[in-house]
């Protein structure tokens, strides 16, 4: 017991037992079996046999029974607990009782479709010869393809006439196949069932514009005679059975009491060693994740750990695999060590697939993630989890957490928590997460620019009759979105019937997803004057991930950037042993492009209009592994990356600000540190030898920060702040580290924080959708101090109007919320935490609320 001799030591470590401070334990649970049905065919419970299943778990039973009735349904169980078995058995036996019905799959991401395509072929491989035998026919099938982006053109024609199971995804699905249901009109006459495996990543604007391709789905499916029944896949989430019936506008039937067996479950929450009382600093998260997941790797326990970016990814990775302090080989293009791998996006595909390989077959030990791992890719039952930094949800922390776990064995996850603020919170409040529910996922179909977008593909793909309605939406109300396109000339009324006009394909034009520019192919030159493809980076993610002169991490594999070519989308690297690796440096900026409404309100002035969110890569750091040294600073010229929307904005009065400055509920004035500050500035800096005191760098064009270790804004008195001994010399990087462990949340960023929350169960869209951003001070651009909330979609999409619009109701539930709350100062489930020996504020917010919501 590897695990158990583990945990046990971690318990008596002096290095790691004082830090451990939560720990809950979730006793074994038995499996719940139920056997076979009777109606099961017996192809289908042979192949079962022949697989090692001889019973079902009692949420597989109850799926298949529902199923069977015709009903839609929705499994929401935990990770491994056979939820893919449990929707293919119904289909498998539909099918194979109708040969001619067909299903379609759905996956979010092609790389669940490959994974999902794996395992069908090796049940139907095991399930073909017994059909054959039994039935005695040798023209029984059960083709199943992927039908993708990918997938070559000379193939397609062949998959449309003959595969019964397509897996796809909703984006392949919007622009793909219903725009050309009419090569597909054999598949959607038969289509029997449709398949939607993780369901809780359908939320927000994305999970909208999914609901409204289902809606097309089901029409194009209903003209061929076709009424598909649907079967739904969900992780943990706080509203299964919500969400299902508002993606798919049927009543269905919700199965999670999860029958499966589980071992024992250990969650800890570790919080890393303070290493600077003085200023809070704590030990990095990274490398406390890495000295756990070292542990784990000496006991033989395989383990993911789990990161929250890119970056972070590959310095734990290779952390893990040097033991030459982050050197990396020259010219090598495989990973250092087969035991250890990183998996993220911007790998190549064969890679993922060989990695995915390697945790099923046990021949890799720990793998380094974003994630992108925390969808159902089959990568086995893992003994640990580490989680560096909380994800950001409850939802998707158990999601993670629950990668650990292999049938009744014992499993544990470690969340590893950061110096944000959020995370400190966490690891003083462990109840908070222990206790809390599960995230809502939530969408709306009915958006307006959302529903009129799909509106449009659909009349492209089948004329409306006069009187047609669309989804849950009656005809009534959808007649007057037909007169719109028909004044815009966009639709044609004839006989009754809407056809649509335009010249292009609607659908062509429309993402179901946030867009980002054209991706960048990142190429070495090999020996032999070659180049060779190792990864790929997203367009948005390119600028600040192979600018020119970083240090491109790939596979613990260091690789410098020689050259980015934003006009041919291809980033030029070469291999190289480096003692750093880079950090870029960003700047965002809003600015008001016009304004299109304005009110006053009580206490301030709301107003609506259009934004420039600019956000530019203006630098980057150079930092030596291990130590974060700060190496040197480099200029950067890349141009900006510029997000035109609409947005939201409170503008507080002045007579608010004065108010609530006499009441002493203001900290959003800058500091004064008093007539001798700069003097005393340079005493400080001269004191330090100008070297940053937690780093070592040493000044150069740009002065270092003097920083009061104890809050200037704690003393009554400037001459007891500025006493020398209360000061330290910092650069900016670490200044900015020690900030937010120290952090006094204002009013107004609480402000900004409750409604960032509030706003998207008004809008009934994910906190993805929507950006937040504070001007504490008068500032030329928005006047008085100001809290703007944006879409944060190319153009907006109509959220920020709808929150002007609701601005009252939004202040009166945000200031209920604010004065519910339990809490002494401020939490995650209000104004947010300040950090962890800070202050969070939330008087000062309620105060703000108690004036804006006036009258």
């Amino acid at each position: 017991m590897p695990l158990a001799s583990l945990l046990d030591f971690w318990k008596r470590d002096p290095e790691t037992a004082p830090n451990l401070v939560a720990w809950q334990t979730l006793p074994a649970r038995p499996a719940q079996t139920r056997p076979f049905p009777d109606d099961l065919p017996a192809p289908v419970k042979q192949t079962l046999i022949a697989s090692g299943i001889h019973t079902l778990y009692s949420h597989q039973l109850e799926a298949w029974t529902h199923a069977r009735a015709g009903e839609n349904i929705i499994l929401s169980t935990g990770t491994a607990s056979g939820k893919t078995l449990a929707y293919n058995m119904p289909v498998f036996a539909s099918l194979l009782q109708d040969p001619s019905a067909r299903a379609l799959y759905l996956f979010p991401t092609k790389a669940l479709a490959q994974d999902q395509l794996s395992a069908i072929s090796n049940q139907l491989s095991v399930l073909r010869p017994l059909v054959t035998d039994q039935l005695n026919t040798d023209h029984w099938s059960l083709n199943t393809a992927i039908y993708d982006g990918d997938t070559p053109q000379k193939d397609r024609p062949a998959l449309r006439r003959n595969a019964r199971i397509v897996l796809s995804n909703p984006d392949m699905l919007h622009t793909g196949i219903l725009p050309h249901h009419t090569s597909w009109s054999d598949f959607f006459t038969h289509l029997r069932f449709v398949v939607i495996d993780e369901t809780h990543t359908y939320r927000g604007v994305f999970g909208s514009h999914v609901a409204n391709v289902i809606r097309r789905l089901k029409r194009v499916a209903n003209f061929y005679g076709a009424k598909p029944q649907f079967i739904l896949a969900s992780a943990t989430i706080g509203n299964p059975k919500e969400l299902a019936e508002h993606l798919i506008e049927e009543p269905v039937h919700l199965i999670e009491d999860d029958g499966s067996a589980r071992g024992p479950r250990h969650f800890l929450i570790y919080n890393p060693p303070i290493t600077d009382p003085s200023l809070g600093l704590r030990k990095s998260s990274l490398l406390e994740g890495v000295r756990l997941a070292q542990d784990l790797l000496n006991q033989d326990v395989q383990s993911v750990v789990f990161a929250r970016s890119r970056r972070s990814v590959e310095i734990i990775l290779t952390y893990l695999q040097g033991g030459e302090r982050g050197e990396t080989k020259k010219d090598v293009l495989f990973p250092l060590s087969s035991l250890i791998r990183g998996y993220r996006s911007g790998y190549l595909p064969t890679q993922r697939r060989a990695i995915e390989k390697g945790l099923r077959e046990g021949t890799v030990k720990t793998v380094v993630a974003t994630n992108a791992l925390e969808l159902g890719i089959d990568i086995g039952g893992l003994g640990a989890a580490i989680l560096v930094g909380y994800p950001g949800t409850v939802a998707s922390a158990r999601q993670q957490a629950g990668r650990a776990g292999r049938g009744l064995e014992s499993a544990a996850a470690v969340l590893v928590a950061s110096a944000s603020p959020l995370d400190q919170f966490l690891a003083h409040h462990p109840e908070y997460f222990f206790e809390r529910s599960p995230e809502q996922a939530l969408v709306n179909p009915d958006h307006l620019l959302i529903l009129l977008e799909h509106l449009r593909c659909a009349m492209f793909e089948l004329p409306f009759q006069k009187g047609e309605g669309f989804g849950a939406l009656s005809g009534e109300i959808i007649e007057e979105y037909l007169h719109f396109l028909l004044s815009n000339n966009e639709a044609h009324l004839s006989n009754e019937k809407y056809y649509w006009m335009a010249d292009q394909y609607p659908a062509a034009n429309i993402s179901l997803r946030s867009a980002s520019p054209q991706g960048v192919v990142l190429q070495v030159t090999t020996e032999d004057s070659r180049p060779l493809t190792v990864g790929t980076v997203d367009g948005e993610s390119a600028l600040w991930m192979v600018h020119p002169g970083a240090v491109y991490l790939h596979e613990a594999q260091s690789f410098f950037v020689k050259d980015l070519n934003l006009e041919e989308h291809v980033a030029y690297l070469k291999p190289i042993e480096s003692d750093y690796y880079t950090e870029p440096l960003r700047s965002t900026e809003v600015a008001i492009l016009s304004e299109a409404a304005r009110a006053a309100v009580p206490g301030a002035e709301k107003k609506w209009g259009e934004l420039q969110v600019t956000t530019q890569v203006t630098a980057f750091l150079k930092r030596r592994w291990y130590t974060h040294e700060n190496l040197g600073q480099e200029p950067l010229d890349l141009p900006p990356t510029d997000l035109q929307t609409t947005g939201y904005w409170i503008s507080l009065s002045e007579e608010t600000v004065a108010r609530l400055r006499a009441a002493g509920a203001w900290s959003s004035d800058p500091n004064d540190y008093g007539p001798g500050w700069s003097k005393v500035r340079d005493r400080a800096r001269a004191r330090d030898k100008y070297t940053c005191q937690v780093c070592g760098a040493v000044e150069t064009t740009r002065q270092h920060d003097v920083h009061h270790k104890t809050p200037f804004r704690a003393f009554t008195s400037f001459i007891e702040a500025n006493r020398l001994e209360n000061l330290i010399t910092l650069c900016h990087s670490c200044h900015r580290k020690v900030e937010e462990n120290v952090r006094i949340r204002s009013g107004l960023s609480g402000l900004a924080y409750v409604l960032g929350d509030l706003a998207p169960l008004s809008l009934m869209c994910d906190t993805g959708d929507l950006g937040t951003h504070v001007e504490p001070v008068e500032n030329q651009i928005f006047g008085q101090p100001s809290i703007v909330l944006y879409d944060a979609i190319p153009a907006g999409i109509g959220f920020s109007q709808k929150l002007f619009e609701i601005h009252a109701e939004l202040m009166r539930r945000a200031l209920e919320l604010v004065e519910a709350c339990a809490c002494a100062d401020g939490c995650p489930s209000c104004v947010g935490p300040g950090g962890e020996n800070g202050y969070g504020g939330k008087q000062e917010t309620r105060e703000i609320l108690k004036h804006l919501s006036e009258g």
